[in-house]
């Protein structure tokens, strides 16, 4: 990282970036052209999980190659000055590399939908119908290496 200062390598933060994130960013190479999507994510113990359709592009990808890039930020905050080269934004992001697996096994996809779900709301269980899992993929990032940023 160019700006050493800015670099975040404290365990707790990075895993706090992790759980409080909203949205993460996958980057995928089709071919030769990139390709990036915003997913919903849920995070525990090294891993992200996602959901998404059955079939579609960003699947066709990940089924030729499942390596991915990932981007999650955190408290970004635009930062407006009077002078025009003075503004600047505040934030805390994770940018990170690791491989994707699809989850096939029922209990495993309400697990991994359950880890998605609680990403985002307090409450400590829900129900996903098995209609609805035969609909869905569930997706597991596996994190293999990422490095941290913080801005204000």
């Amino acid at each position: 990282m160019r700006r050493g200062e800015k670099e975040i390598t404290d365990t707790a933060e990075l895993e706090e970036i992790l759980k409080g994130g909203t949205v993460c960013r996958i980057a995928m190479i089709d071919g030769q052209v990139p390709y990036l999507v915003p997913m919903n994510y849920g995070y525990t113990d090294g891993s992200i999980y996602m959901h998404c359709a059955r079939e579609g592009r960003k699947v066709d990808i990940l089924r030729a190659k499942n390596q991915v890039c990932f981007e999650i930020e955190k408290d970004v905050e635009l930062v407006y000055s009077d002078r025009a080269c003075s503004w600047t934004t505040h934030f805390k992001s994770i940018i990170g590399y690791g491989r994707i697996t699809e989850i096939e096994d029922p209990s495993d996809k309400r697990r991994g939908l359950m880890i998605l779900m609680n990403q985002y709301s307090d409450k400590p269980y829900w129900e996903f119908p098995d209609e609805a899992l035969a609909k869905i993929l569930v997706l597991r990032l596996d994190i293999e290496s990422m490095t941290g940023k913080r801005s204000g």
